[in-house]
């Protein structure tokens, strides 16, 4: 009785507690004045783990510290099934650095296998990455998740800038910034419409998502496009040298604007209009056909997420190195140009773990998501990576130019209108993935016949290309 007088007690006393709070809310309403909001963070998340104050609850892993045995059983699961099966590869990851130190002799092997082991190791970056913005909010989330999975770009570009001599390495960095940005619009981007059209008649994305991103992707090709009508429409016109140190200058000045414009971007999402990224985002969470599953699984700590992106970049560091030391072998005496060297190899083993992650998305009905994370992806390098390698080689005294292959830069403006006409609709198919990626693999046979411009033909400098083309 005793007890049961108590529990009724606490009950009427809360019950009061709250009426005096309506009443304290509604003589405030009276008065004109709005109520304070307080929202609380849910104390235990879906898993029944107590949240730590600062993490998102479905990034709450409930443990602390890093515990060896569950970090290697997490990555290994990864993100997706094909994310697991790429986890397969790590054998070649100690092999590459082995035969690089034992056998340098061994050009081809050591560029294979390097390739194929910088494969695991971005997937490791893209995966942490995923693990740690699991953590933090949405569109921040997101952004820093991009901007991770750009790392690798960003470490292999200041690879090749490093052991640029003599502008031998110039094509390549140009070709890859390029070859990155297709990569992206037309194979990442195919893959998810297509593997999406697979379970379902159509896909839908909000305008929010497609139209600010093919917006700035048509801005940013227009000034990648400037410093290369400029040198192609007054070359022989002036003297070379001239023209040359003009478009240099031209190349400098749009990589600190296309800079002000990727800060202003990333301004947009995360403080003016950060509120409809949420609304768009959180829509899709609820349409991921299997986000019970994704809630369910063991998840990373912030030390192990911190961890594992340190072990990932230096290995992935590591295999750039060697990978770019190998680049002039592969051209000089095996044959491959320029073009496709910069245009699909480059760009291909650069973007595994992005487009692993996207076509997931995009498998699960989180077409937002993915699209996020390609056009995302795309403008950073369009923007933010391709003038950080421009305003780097200025620093080191390098004449590294925004002055493409007029073949190369034609090839990117079409690019960006045809994938700009399938987003007009706010719909994707099979169909348009299919086409998407029959492009790209026009434009990979079209870069492998594409033969090494002479020096001073095109518009290549004079003492500017690769050995191969003079």
């Amino acid at each position: 009785m005793l007890g049961r007088f108590r529990r009724k007690q606490g009950a009427n006393t809360q019950t009061g507690v709250q009426e005096q709070d309506i009443g304290v809310s509604n003589s405030v309403e009276q008065q004109g004045e709005k109520p304070a909001l307080h929202v609380h963070m849910p104390g235990f998340n879906h898993n029944g783990h107590k949240v730590t104050r600062g993490i998102k609850p479905d990034g709450e892993s409930g443990r602390g510290g890093i515990h060896p045995w569950h970090f290697i059983r997490i990555c290994f699961r990864s993100t997706s099934h094909i994310s697991m099966i790429v986890n397969v590869l790590w054998p070649f990851v100690p092999a590459a650095i082995v035969i690089h130190f034992a056998r340098p002799d061994l050009h081809l092997w050591n560029f294979i296998l390097n390739y194929i082991a910088m494969v695991p190791t971005a997937n490791l970056v893209g995966f942490a990455g995923q693990e740690l913005a699991r953590k933090l909010p949405k569109v921040f989330g997101i952004l820093l998740e991009t901007f991770l999975g750009g790392i690798v770009e960003i470490v292999l570009f200041m690879v090749l800038l490093h052991n640029d001599v003599n502008n031998n390495l110039v094509p390549v960095i140009r070709a890859a910034i390029l070859g990155s940005i297709l990569a992206n619009l037309l194979l990442c981007l195919g893959f998810c419409f297509f593997a999406g059209g697979l379970l379902r008649e159509e896909q839908e994305f909000d305008e929010v998502i497609s139209e600010v991103g093919h917006g700035l992707l048509l801005m940013a090709g227009f000034g990648l496009l400037i410093p290369t009508a400029f040198y192609a429409s007054l070359r022989g016109s002036i003297d070379d040298a001239l023209l040359e140190s003009k478009t240099l200058n031209i190349s400098r000045i749009t990589s600190v604007i296309l800079l002000v414009a990727f800060f202003i971007y990333v301004y947009f999402q995360m403080r003016t209009h950060h509120g409809l990224y949420d609304s768009v985002l959180e829509k899709d969470e609820e349409r991921d056909r299997d986000r019970h599953e994704d809630l369910k699984k063991a998840k990373l700590t912030l030390t192990e997420c911190v961890f594992a992106l340190a072990l990932a970049l230096t290995c992935v560091s590591l295999h750039a190195v060697f990978l770019v030391e190998e680049i002039d072998y592969i051209v000089t005496k095996r044959g491959v140009p320029d073009a496709f060297m910069g245009l699909i190899l480059v760009p291909l083993v650069e973007k595994a773990a992005e487009h692993l992650t996207a076509v997931d998305e995009a498998w699960d009905n989180q077409m937002n998501f993915a699209l996020a994370h390609i056009l995302g992806a795309t403008i950073q390098t369009a923007l933010f990576n391709s003038s950080l390698v421009v305003i780097v080689g200025w620093g080191l005294d390098k004449a590294m130019d925004l002055n493409f292959e007029v073949f190369n830069i034609v090839i990117l403006i079409m690019s960006i209108i045809v994938v700009g006409n399938f987003l007009r609709d706010q719909k994707s198919n099979y169909l348009e993935g299919s086409l998407c990626i029959l492009i790209y693999v026009l434009i990979a046979i079209a870069s492998w016949y594409y033969p090494n411009p002479a020096a001073g033909t095109s518009n290549t400098a004079e003492g500017a290309g690769t050995k191969a083309g003079g």
